[in-house]
Protein backbone atom coordinates (compact mmCIF):
# COMPACT_ATOMS: atom_id res chain seq x y z
CA UNK A 1 0.00 0.00 0.00
CA UNK A 2 2.78 2.51 0.98
CA UNK A 3 4.53 1.25 -2.21
CA UNK A 4 1.85 2.30 -4.76
CA UNK A 5 1.08 6.02 -2.60
CA UNK A 6 4.83 6.72 -2.92
CA UNK A 7 4.02 5.99 -6.91
CA UNK A 8 1.39 8.14 -6.88
CA UNK A 9 2.91 10.96 -5.37
CA UNK A 10 4.95 12.41 -8.27
CA UNK A 11 1.83 11.52 -10.71
CA UNK A 12 -0.34 13.98 -8.28
CA UNK A 13 2.51 16.88 -8.36
CA UNK A 14 2.39 16.38 -12.50
CA UNK A 15 -1.20 17.22 -12.92
CA UNK A 16 -1.07 20.06 -10.64
CA UNK A 17 1.75 21.43 -12.39
CA UNK A 18 -0.36 20.81 -15.98
CA UNK A 19 -3.56 21.77 -14.37
CA UNK A 20 -1.50 25.54 -13.26
CA UNK A 21 -0.34 26.00 -17.08
CA UNK A 22 -3.74 26.14 -18.25
CA UNK A 23 -5.39 28.94 -20.36
CA UNK A 24 -5.14 31.84 -19.06
CA UNK A 25 -8.13 34.68 -19.45
CA UNK A 26 -6.34 38.11 -19.81
CA UNK A 27 -8.81 40.96 -18.45
CA UNK A 28 -7.77 44.13 -20.71
CA UNK A 29 -9.87 47.44 -20.70
CA UNK A 30 -11.47 47.46 -24.42
CA UNK A 31 -11.04 50.19 -27.06
CA UNK A 32 -14.66 49.90 -27.66
CA UNK A 33 -17.61 48.93 -26.68
CA UNK A 34 -21.02 47.92 -27.92
CA UNK A 35 -23.10 51.03 -28.90
CA UNK A 36 -20.07 53.46 -29.51
CA UNK A 37 -19.13 55.71 -32.84
CA UNK A 38 -16.51 56.61 -34.20
CA UNK A 39 -15.47 59.90 -35.38
CA UNK A 40 -16.01 61.64 -39.00
CA UNK A 41 -12.67 61.77 -40.35
CA UNK A 42 -14.29 63.91 -43.15
CA UNK A 43 -12.76 67.07 -40.61
CA UNK A 44 -9.69 65.76 -40.80
CA UNK A 45 -8.70 64.59 -44.73
CA UNK A 46 -10.79 68.63 -45.61
CA UNK A 47 -8.16 69.43 -43.47
CA UNK A 48 -5.40 68.22 -44.52
CA UNK A 49 -6.09 68.76 -47.96
CA UNK A 50 -6.48 72.83 -47.77
CA UNK A 51 -2.74 72.20 -45.76
CA UNK A 52 -1.36 70.84 -48.99
CA UNK A 53 -3.28 73.34 -50.85
CA UNK A 54 -1.82 75.71 -49.36
CA UNK A 55 1.78 74.52 -49.76
CA UNK A 56 1.58 73.77 -52.79
CA UNK A 57 0.41 77.28 -53.78
CA UNK A 58 3.60 78.19 -51.86
CA UNK A 59 5.85 75.94 -53.84
CA UNK A 60 4.48 77.27 -57.58
CA UNK A 61 5.37 80.50 -56.45
CA UNK A 62 8.51 80.08 -55.03
CA UNK A 63 9.13 78.51 -58.58
CA UNK A 64 8.29 80.85 -60.48
CA UNK A 65 10.45 83.59 -58.97
CA UNK A 66 13.12 81.67 -59.34
CA UNK A 67 12.10 80.88 -62.92
CA UNK A 68 11.70 84.52 -64.16
CA UNK A 69 14.60 85.96 -62.13
CA UNK A 70 16.30 82.67 -64.43
CA UNK A 71 15.08 83.55 -67.87
CA UNK A 72 15.55 87.54 -66.75
CA UNK A 73 19.55 86.92 -66.43
CA UNK A 74 19.70 84.40 -69.11
CA UNK A 75 21.48 85.23 -72.35
CA UNK A 76 21.84 83.36 -75.76
CA UNK A 77 22.03 79.73 -75.48
CA UNK A 78 21.81 79.60 -71.60
CA UNK A 79 18.23 80.78 -72.17
CA UNK A 80 17.84 77.85 -75.35
CA UNK A 81 19.13 74.69 -72.17
CA UNK A 82 16.28 76.37 -69.86
CA UNK A 83 13.75 76.47 -72.76
CA UNK A 84 14.99 72.55 -73.36
CA UNK A 85 14.95 71.83 -69.32
CA UNK A 86 18.98 70.66 -69.57
CA UNK A 87 21.48 71.79 -67.69
CA UNK A 88 24.85 73.15 -68.36
CA UNK A 89 27.89 74.28 -67.92
CA UNK A 90 27.96 78.00 -66.58
CA UNK A 91 24.63 78.32 -65.63
CA UNK A 92 23.64 80.18 -62.36
CA UNK A 93 21.85 78.64 -59.25
CA UNK A 94 18.47 80.06 -60.31
CA UNK A 95 18.87 78.63 -64.00
CA UNK A 96 19.52 75.34 -62.54
CA UNK A 97 16.35 75.26 -60.67
CA UNK A 98 14.35 76.81 -63.69
CA UNK A 99 15.72 73.86 -66.21
CA UNK A 100 15.09 71.40 -63.90
CA UNK A 101 11.97 72.97 -63.14
CA UNK A 102 12.53 72.16 -59.20
CA UNK A 103 11.98 75.44 -56.08
CA UNK A 104 15.29 75.81 -53.67
CA UNK A 105 13.19 73.70 -51.54
CA UNK A 106 14.02 70.43 -53.26
CA UNK A 107 17.61 71.70 -52.83
CA UNK A 108 20.43 71.62 -50.18
CA UNK A 109 23.20 74.50 -50.72
CA UNK A 110 26.53 73.93 -49.19
CA UNK A 111 29.10 76.46 -49.84
CA UNK A 112 32.81 77.35 -48.53
CA UNK A 113 33.91 80.32 -49.89
CA UNK A 114 33.51 80.74 -53.88
CA UNK A 115 32.68 77.37 -54.26
CA UNK A 116 28.77 75.63 -53.94
CA UNK A 117 27.53 72.44 -53.99
CA UNK A 118 23.74 72.00 -55.07
CA UNK A 119 22.35 68.02 -53.59
CA UNK A 120 18.89 67.08 -53.75
CA UNK A 121 17.46 67.30 -50.32
CA UNK A 122 15.57 64.02 -50.28
CA UNK A 123 17.54 60.97 -52.25
CA UNK A 124 14.35 59.43 -53.35
CA UNK A 125 12.89 62.15 -55.38
CA UNK A 126 16.33 63.69 -57.14
CA UNK A 127 15.85 66.38 -59.46
CA UNK A 128 15.90 65.48 -63.45
CA UNK A 129 16.63 67.23 -66.36
CA UNK A 130 16.26 66.27 -69.91
CA UNK A 131 19.94 64.17 -69.73
CA UNK A 132 18.90 62.17 -66.44
CA UNK A 133 19.05 62.19 -62.95
CA UNK A 134 21.33 64.86 -61.19
CA UNK A 135 23.15 63.81 -58.36
CA UNK A 136 25.10 66.73 -57.86
CA UNK A 137 26.01 70.47 -59.07
CA UNK A 138 29.05 72.16 -58.38
CA UNK A 139 29.57 75.97 -58.83
CA UNK A 140 32.22 78.16 -59.06
CA UNK A 141 31.89 82.12 -58.67
CA UNK A 142 27.32 81.28 -58.59
CA UNK A 143 28.59 79.44 -62.04
CA UNK A 144 28.13 75.74 -62.89
CA UNK A 145 31.35 73.78 -63.10
CA UNK A 146 30.50 70.51 -62.93
CA UNK A 147 27.93 68.07 -63.07
CA UNK A 148 26.89 64.68 -61.80
CA UNK A 149 24.32 62.37 -63.52
CA UNK A 150 23.53 59.21 -61.79
CA UNK A 151 23.66 56.79 -65.00
CA UNK A 152 22.92 52.41 -64.81
CA UNK A 153 26.42 52.13 -65.56
CA UNK A 154 27.63 54.50 -62.35
CA UNK A 155 28.21 58.18 -61.71
CA UNK A 156 28.69 60.43 -65.22
CA UNK A 157 30.50 64.08 -64.76
CA UNK A 158 30.47 66.83 -67.09
CA UNK A 159 33.19 68.91 -66.34
CA UNK A 160 34.24 70.38 -69.72
CA UNK A 161 31.73 71.28 -72.80
CA UNK A 162 32.82 67.98 -75.15
CA UNK A 163 31.05 66.07 -72.42
CA UNK A 164 27.62 67.37 -73.14
CA UNK A 165 27.78 66.51 -76.75
CA UNK A 166 25.86 63.46 -77.38
CA UNK A 167 28.67 61.44 -79.45
CA UNK A 168 30.73 62.16 -75.76
CA UNK A 169 27.78 60.87 -74.02
CA UNK A 170 27.52 57.90 -76.00
CA UNK A 171 31.31 57.24 -75.74
CA UNK A 172 31.54 57.34 -71.82
CA UNK A 173 28.39 55.27 -71.55
CA UNK A 174 30.46 52.58 -73.42
CA UNK A 175 33.37 53.16 -71.44
CA UNK A 176 31.54 52.69 -68.22
CA UNK A 177 30.33 49.02 -69.54
CA UNK A 178 33.53 48.20 -70.78
CA UNK A 179 35.03 49.25 -67.22
CA UNK A 180 31.67 47.24 -65.48
CA UNK A 181 33.02 43.84 -67.91
CA UNK A 182 36.49 44.24 -66.95
CA UNK A 183 34.85 43.94 -63.48
CA UNK A 184 32.97 40.94 -63.84
CA UNK A 185 35.98 39.29 -66.02
CA UNK A 186 38.22 39.44 -63.11
CA UNK A 187 35.72 38.09 -60.77
CA UNK A 188 35.71 35.07 -63.19
CA UNK A 189 31.81 36.13 -64.62
CA UNK A 190 32.33 35.83 -67.76
CA UNK A 191 28.90 35.69 -69.00
CA UNK A 192 27.92 39.34 -67.26
CA UNK A 193 31.13 40.14 -68.53
CA UNK A 194 30.23 39.31 -72.15
CA UNK A 195 26.74 40.85 -71.61
CA UNK A 196 28.47 44.39 -70.84
CA UNK A 197 30.89 44.33 -73.67
CA UNK A 198 27.78 43.67 -76.43
CA UNK A 199 26.55 46.28 -75.14
CA UNK A 200 29.38 48.27 -75.51
CA UNK A 201 29.58 47.45 -78.69
CA UNK A 202 25.73 48.60 -79.52
CA UNK A 203 27.21 52.20 -78.50
CA UNK A 204 30.53 51.76 -80.02
CA UNK A 205 30.61 50.31 -82.62
CA UNK A 206 34.05 51.44 -84.48
CA UNK A 207 36.10 49.93 -81.48
CA UNK A 208 37.59 47.01 -82.93
CA UNK A 209 39.71 46.33 -79.86
CA UNK A 210 36.07 45.46 -78.39
CA UNK A 211 35.26 43.09 -81.27
CA UNK A 212 38.51 41.37 -80.76
CA UNK A 213 37.53 41.24 -76.57
CA UNK A 214 33.88 39.67 -77.82
CA UNK A 215 35.25 37.32 -79.79
CA UNK A 216 37.52 35.85 -77.11
CA UNK A 217 35.26 35.56 -74.69
CA UNK A 218 32.80 33.73 -76.96
CA UNK A 219 35.57 31.18 -78.36
CA UNK A 220 36.45 30.58 -74.48
CA UNK A 221 33.05 29.67 -74.25
CA UNK A 222 32.69 26.80 -76.78
CA UNK A 223 31.01 28.80 -79.04
CA UNK A 224 32.99 28.99 -82.31
CA UNK A 225 30.54 30.24 -84.52
CA UNK A 226 29.78 33.48 -82.53
CA UNK A 227 33.68 33.99 -82.20
CA UNK A 228 34.57 32.95 -86.00
CA UNK A 229 31.80 36.09 -86.89
CA UNK A 230 33.36 38.55 -84.52
CA UNK A 231 36.92 37.54 -85.70
CA UNK A 232 36.06 38.28 -89.38
CA UNK A 233 34.59 41.49 -88.77
CA UNK A 234 37.51 42.38 -86.20
CA UNK A 235 39.84 41.50 -89.26
CA UNK A 236 37.26 43.23 -91.70
CA UNK A 237 37.54 46.53 -89.18
CA UNK A 238 41.20 46.53 -88.87
CA UNK A 239 41.35 46.35 -93.34
CA UNK A 240 39.13 49.57 -93.67
CA UNK A 241 41.01 51.62 -91.12
CA UNK A 242 44.23 50.92 -93.03
CA UNK A 243 42.74 51.78 -96.00
CA UNK A 244 40.91 55.11 -94.67
CA UNK A 245 44.40 55.86 -93.17
CA UNK A 246 46.40 55.32 -96.65
CA UNK A 247 43.64 57.15 -98.09
CA UNK A 248 44.06 59.58 -96.32
CA UNK A 249 47.62 59.87 -96.63
CA UNK A 250 47.53 59.49 -100.01
CA UNK A 251 45.39 62.41 -100.63
CA UNK A 252 47.46 64.62 -98.39
CA UNK A 253 50.61 63.83 -100.46
CA UNK A 254 48.70 64.65 -103.76
CA UNK A 255 46.94 67.93 -102.52
CA UNK A 256 50.70 69.18 -101.31
CA UNK A 257 52.09 68.15 -104.63
CA UNK A 258 49.82 69.89 -106.69
CA UNK A 259 50.02 72.95 -104.14
CA UNK A 260 53.75 72.85 -104.94
CA UNK A 261 53.65 72.76 -109.02
CA UNK A 262 51.04 75.43 -108.48
CA UNK A 263 53.49 77.80 -106.70
CA UNK A 264 55.86 76.90 -109.08
CA UNK A 265 54.46 77.69 -112.46
CA UNK A 266 53.44 81.01 -110.65
CA UNK A 267 57.06 81.94 -109.09
CA UNK A 268 58.23 80.90 -112.63
CA UNK A 269 56.03 83.49 -114.33
CA UNK A 270 56.80 86.37 -111.94
CA UNK A 271 60.50 85.95 -112.27
CA UNK A 272 59.57 85.75 -116.73
CA UNK A 273 57.83 89.15 -115.89
CA UNK A 274 59.81 91.09 -114.29
CA UNK A 275 62.58 93.12 -116.01
CA UNK A 276 66.09 92.53 -115.82
CA UNK A 277 68.03 94.80 -113.29
CA UNK A 278 71.85 95.31 -113.08
CA UNK A 279 73.22 94.47 -109.88
CA UNK A 280 73.51 97.32 -107.24
CA UNK A 281 76.81 98.72 -106.73
CA UNK A 282 78.38 97.96 -103.33
CA UNK A 283 78.60 100.57 -100.66
CA UNK A 284 81.36 102.80 -100.33
CA UNK A 285 83.74 101.53 -97.53
CA UNK A 286 83.65 104.17 -95.00
CA UNK A 287 86.56 106.74 -95.32
CA UNK A 288 89.90 106.25 -92.97
CA UNK A 289 89.95 108.58 -89.89
CA UNK A 290 93.71 109.65 -89.73
CA UNK A 291 94.87 109.34 -86.09
CA UNK A 292 95.11 112.37 -83.94
CA UNK A 293 98.32 113.97 -84.21
CA UNK A 294 100.75 114.32 -81.00
CA UNK A 295 100.91 117.13 -78.96
CA UNK A 296 103.62 119.22 -79.56
CA UNK A 297 106.68 119.88 -77.10
CA UNK A 298 108.87 122.77 -75.97
CA UNK A 299 112.45 121.98 -77.35
CA UNK A 300 115.76 123.77 -76.31
CA UNK A 301 118.44 124.85 -77.48
CA UNK A 302 121.31 126.06 -76.29
CA UNK A 303 123.46 127.80 -78.64
CA UNK A 304 127.74 128.69 -77.30
CA UNK A 305 129.78 131.94 -79.26
CA UNK A 306 133.44 131.64 -79.04
CA UNK A 307 135.33 134.85 -79.32
CA UNK A 308 137.97 135.28 -82.27
CA UNK A 309 141.24 137.04 -81.33
CA UNK A 310 141.69 140.74 -82.11
CA UNK A 311 144.00 141.46 -85.04
CA UNK A 312 146.07 145.01 -84.82
CA UNK A 313 144.42 148.22 -86.82
CA UNK A 314 145.77 151.78 -87.13
CA UNK A 315 142.26 152.74 -85.20
CA UNK A 316 142.65 153.35 -81.52
CA UNK A 317 141.59 150.31 -80.14
CA UNK A 318 137.95 150.01 -78.95
CA UNK A 319 137.40 147.86 -75.77
CA UNK A 320 135.26 144.87 -76.12
CA UNK A 321 133.66 142.76 -73.61
CA UNK A 322 133.49 138.99 -73.98
CA UNK A 323 129.54 137.78 -75.38
CA UNK A 324 127.10 136.39 -73.34
CA UNK A 325 125.71 132.76 -73.84
CA UNK A 326 122.63 133.12 -76.01
CA UNK A 327 119.54 131.20 -74.90
CA UNK A 328 116.81 130.72 -77.82
CA UNK A 329 113.47 128.41 -77.72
Amino acid sequence: MRTHITHALPLLALAALAACNGPRRVRERPIMVNGDRLPSAEQAVAKANQQGAREQQALVRSRDSVYARAVATCRGESCAYITRGEVALGMTPAQVMAATRTSPQAWTWRASGDAGVLVPRTAGMAPRDANGELVMVQFRDDRVQSLSFREPQGIRVVASPLDTVAEERTLARANALVKEGDDFLAAGDRARALDRFDRAAVLNGDDPHLQYRIATLLDQQLRPLEAQIRYQRFLNDERIRIIAAQGTANAQLAEAIAQARQRLIVLERQNAAAPATPPAAPAPSPAPVAPPAPAVQPVTVEVKVTPTPATPSTSPATPTTPPDSVRTP
